[in-house]
């Protein structure tokens, strides 16, 4: 007996022994994992150089990590699970430590900025269900061996720099409900592999350059009820395999090349189908007849393809449907039955947007369209050849917030139902054949901001009623024939800011002094009427004035002094009327102003102009001096001392003739530039007194301002020149353009600013070739010779090159000879090479290659460019197909946005949104890209005769833009 209790003794000690030992290796394991885990995160920490919101602050060993922001651990092993800093701003790498965070199942790291690439030791998270890296500036490829965190079930980069092919070994991802993977400049064909993804639901491709063909694979996908693929280059028919996928119920494609047509029985297969958007791709053929299937839809997008024949009736099956947009298609045949659809459409109760704009619709407008929903906001139909009078019952659409009737053949009255619109903000109705009296009753659109009715035969008085109309900013009744005075309620509502437009009317009597009340007004425009008595004074209330045209009218007496108040003013056209007395003397002080014509009236005196500073006399342009050493009014010693001894800290250009110093000139406290002419080179005296006689007598918001000059001796007794102008604080546009400008810490231009700039420049060039006193070519148009100010307005400067051209009985001939021609190499026209004479053309030339530089940020002597190939002939065969390869990545990737997200997405997708732009449709953002394209060919062709003139460039540029801001 005691030998057995001995030996149970025994063996009960080594059981306590062994159990204390496993409890000890287990408690050491978990120690020594946690402290893997501690230190991995404060080397997470040592990566971030900018945490702005200090949320790491506390990330230190006083605190146990479990608690540190944003961290979560197991509660049995006390590991780090959850790693989650979505949205503080971070900027930082994420370092190839967060592989030895073993345990984590959820990482977000979103709305950040996280740079570098994703470190490959991610690879070893296998318990990794959830990875969210959205809206950072990762760079690099997608790591293959994200193909090991097999547990991973959402995987979102979406919003990245990332490039490379999409790893075909992804498709070991079986677990993947979610791939995200949009916005990037990811390339290559979609891979096969991808119809591995079983069980994925949500696949976002969209705004990246991937091409190739939709693999018929993807038809394997059949959880799959988000795909977003739009903005890539995709070509090709969409696969027959994807439209057997009944459980989709969103896909969007548009801004691709997608050609073929669409199935007929595609809604009977698709029959969840809820979202549908193709818009800009090449795809033709009918709308498919199915569509009176797809009782679920609520998006159907189809905009700018190529589709044609009759919208079916059928369309009016689509009882949950909100959006129509089918617009800048080919629908339609100009025929009476081309509108039926429109009385079916009186079903669908939800229906909020119709855009049938830019078609091929003929017929008249129902007058079942009185019964279309009450939801709807937006009906858009302008663009096409309806005629017929408008039906009155359209007035019971309340909700209306946009109606578009513009560029039509509609005859008849505009119907006093109108006037029941309160809702609405923007009313077009021009060019049309519309006649008859303007309804007092549209002075009840209490919430219309745009009111159009321009370039029709409408007659009749102008209806004070519309004085009630406070939110109105625009009103264009041009072009119409329109007679009696003006309304003091119209002309005097302060609301009034963006358009008055009453020209070529035959309006008479005075112009009312309730003007002064438009304080904000932008553009007035009473031109062509049959107006008289004085202009009143109060018009210098009309501070935000940066357009006034009063021509071709009756006014008499003097021209009021207060004109001189509009300090914003850039264009005054006053003339052909019966303007009294002398000039006067204040509209130099109108630092802006472009254009003045008060020619035709009976005035005298001086013609006031600004040549150099502010404070010098008025200068005629007769008395101009014809050379520049009569004027020097600034001295080389202030210049000296403006510039620390022309330090070369001061140093900000040089060209061919000499350097430009940046100054201050401490009488006035002005910041200046000074470029010193080198007169040691061949042909610099000439290149000085050519550019002051180019600008002695031009002053235009977008040429650089020349405020003085110097023509003096300097400390050693040597001839010296120079030119004072306004600086400039963003420098040369050259500069914007280099590749390292990011690098260098200059963000990229958006799309917005390169149209504006190439507005700003247009419109200098054409004012030198149209409008100023003599035409002026500028020979020398590149992007170092463009300066931007720090509103970044453009300013087009260097004349050192420019010929005054003068024109007699037609025929233009060079009347500055200035120096053999010598302009800048790749934007200089090929016929200056064979000894051509300087031209507008020439001009027109640089221009449209500056153009395709702005946008393909590559140089016209860019080394890429062999064997015959230029700028040119690189953009004319890559258009239309393959847009999106020549354009300046950077545009794109800040760009282009998605244009309708998944439900479940929709969070996410708005944080990628850029401010820029990043309302608009793509397929609104690729239609400019190829319009800008064409301007730039149209100006850079071989040939001058082939080249459009700045005119027609200005036009179009005007015209693009105002797209954009209506949409």
């Amino acid at each position: 007996m005691n030998l057995f209790c001995s030996t149970c003794f025994h063996v009960f000690l080594l059981f306590a022994t062994t159990l204390t030992l496993c409890l000890q290796h287990k408690n050491t394991a978990s120690a020594l994992g946690n402290d893997t885990d501690q230190l991995s995160l404060l080397r997470f920490k040592e990566t971030i150089l900018d945490d702005p919101f200090g949320i790491l602050k506390f990330w230190n060993t006083s605190t146990y990590f479990c608690n540190w922001h944003g961290v979560t651990c197991s509660h049995k092993h006390q590991r780090v699970t959850s790693l989650n800093l979505q949205g503080y701003d971070l900027l930082g790498l994420i370092p190839p430590e967060i592989g030895n965070l073993t345990f984590l199942r959820y990482v977000n790291l979103q709305n950040n900025s996280f740079y570098g690439e994703i470190p490959q030791e991610i690879g070893h998270l296998f318990r990794l269900k959830e990875l969210y890296l959205t809206n950072n500036t990762l760079k690099g490829q997608i790591p293959t061996n994200l193909s090991s965190c097999s547990e991973l079930k959402s995987l979102s980069l979406t919003g990245n720099k990332l490039v490379g092919k999409i790893p075909k070994e992804l498709g070991y991802l079986t677990k993947l409900e979610v791939l995200s993977i949009g916005m990037n400049n990811l390339t290559g064909e979609i891979p096969a592999s991808i119809g591995n993804l079983t069980s994925l639901r949500i696949l976002i491709l969209g705004i990246n350059n991937l091409n190739g063909k939709l693999p018929e694979e993807i038809g394997h996908l059949k959880n799959l009820t988000h795909i977003s693929i739009a903005s890539n280059k995709l070509y090709g028919m969409l696969p027959f395999t994807l439209f057997n996928m009944s459980s989709l119920t969103y896909f969007s494609a548009g801004v691709n090349q997608f050609n073929g047509s669409l199935p007929a029985n595609m809604f009977l297969t698709l029959p969840n189908l809820q979202q549908f958007g193709i818009g800009m791709n090449k795809i033709s053929g009918p709308i498919p007849i199915s569509i009176s299937n797809a009782t679920q839809l609520l998006l159907f997008n189809i905009p700018r393809n190529n589709f044609v024949g009759q919208v079916p009736t059928g369309i009016g099956n689509l009882k949950e449907i909100w959006s129509i947009a089918m617009e800048y298609n080919h629908l339609g045949s100009n025929s009476s039955k081309d509108l039926d659809f429109l009385t079916s459409l009186t079903n669908c109760t939800n229906l909020k947007v119709l855009d049938l704009n830019l078609n091929n619709f003929g017929g008249s407008l129902p007058n079942s369209i009185a019964n279309f929903s009450d939801q709807l906001n937006q009906f858009y139909i302008g663009g096409n050849q309806i005629t017929g009078n408008i039906p009155a019952g359209l007035g019971n659409l309340v909700n209306l917030i946009g109606l578009d009737l513009e560029l039509n053949l509609l005859s008849g009255s505009i119907p006093t139902s109108f006037g029941n619109f309160k809702k609405i903000q923007s009313l077009t109705l021009n060019v049309n054949k519309l006649s008859g009296k303007i309804p007092s009753s549209l002075g009840n659109l209490s919430q219309v901001f745009q009111l159009d009715l321009s370039n029709n035969m409408l007659e009749g008085n102008i209806p004070p009623t519309i004085g009630n109309c406070k939110m109105l900013q625009y009103l264009d009744l041009s072009n119409n024939h329109l007679s009696g005075t003006i309304p003091w309620q119209v002309i005097g509502l302060p609301s009034l800011s963006m358009l008055l437009n009453l020209s070529h009317n035959s309006l008479n009597g005075s112009l009312p002094f309730e003007i002064g009340n438009l304080k904000s007004i932008n553009k007035l425009d009473a031109s062509k009427n049959f107006l008289s008595g004085e202009i009143p004074a109060t018009i210098g209330q009309c501070i935000g004035l940066e357009y006034l045209n009063l021509q071709g009218n009756f006014f008499q007496g003097a021209m009021p002094s207060s004109l001189a108040s509009l300090k914003g003013l850039q264009y005054l056209d006053l003339s052909q009327n019966n303007l009294l007395g002398s000039i006067p003397e204040g509209l130099e002080s109108i630092p802006v102003l472009q254009y003045l014509n008060i020619s035709f009236n009976r005035l005298n005196g001086e013609v006031p102009t600004e040549v150099f500073l502010k404070k010098r006399p008025h200068w005629r342009t007769s008395n101009f001096p014809s050379t520049i050493d009569q004027n020097a009014k600034i001295s080389y010693k202030t210049l000296y001392q403006a510039t620390n001894g022309f330090s070369s800290n001061n140093l900000i250009g040089s060209g061919g003739f000499g350097f430009v110093y940046k100054g201050i000139l401490e009488s006035e406290e002005r910041v200046v530039a000074i470029k010193v002419l080198n007169l040691q080179v061949k042909g610099a005296h000439k290149s000085f007194i050519a550019e002051c006689n180019a600008l002695k007598s031009i002053r235009h918001r977008n040429l650089v301002k020349i405020l003085t000059c110097c023509s003096s001796m300097d400390y050693n007794g040597n001839e010296f020149k120079a030119l004072v102008f306004e600086y400039m604080e963003n420098g040369s546009l050259d500069k914007w353009l280099l590749p390292d400008s990011e690098i260098r810490g200059q963000p990229n231009l958006n799309l917005l600013q390169r149209l504006n700039i190439l507005t700003d420049v247009a419109c200098a060039i054409h004012y030198l070739h149209y409008e100023s006193e003599q035409p002026i070519i500028h020979c020398d148009l590149k992007p170092s010779n463009i300066l931007l100010h720090n509103d970044m307005v453009a300013h087009v400067s260097d004349f050192g090159l420019a010929r005054i051209l003068c024109a007699i009985n037609g025929i233009s001939d060079l009347q500055t000879s200035t120096i053999g021609f010598n302009g800048t190499i790749g934007y200089a026209p090929p016929e200056y090479g064979v000894g051509s004479h300087v031209s507008a053309q020439g001009d027109v030339y640089s221009f449209g290659i500056l153009l395709l530089e702005i946008l393909t940020r590559r140089k016209p002597t860019d080394e890429m460019f062999t064997n015959g190939m230029n700028l040119y002939s690189f953009v004319k065969v890559s258009l239309p197909d393959k847009l999106l390869e020549i354009v300046d990545s950077t545009l794109l990737s800040r760009e282009l946005i998605q244009t309708t997200v998944p439900t479940s997405a929709e969070e996410e997708e708005e944080n990628n949104s850029d401010q820029n732009l990043s309302h608009l449709h793509p397929n609104d953002l690729k239609q400019c890209l190829l319009e800008l394209f064409y301007i730039g060919l149209a100006c850079s062709a071989e040939s001058p005769r082939e080249r459009i003139n700045m005119k027609d460039v200005t036009r179009e540029l005007d015209v693009i833009r105002n797209a954009l801001s209506r949409k």
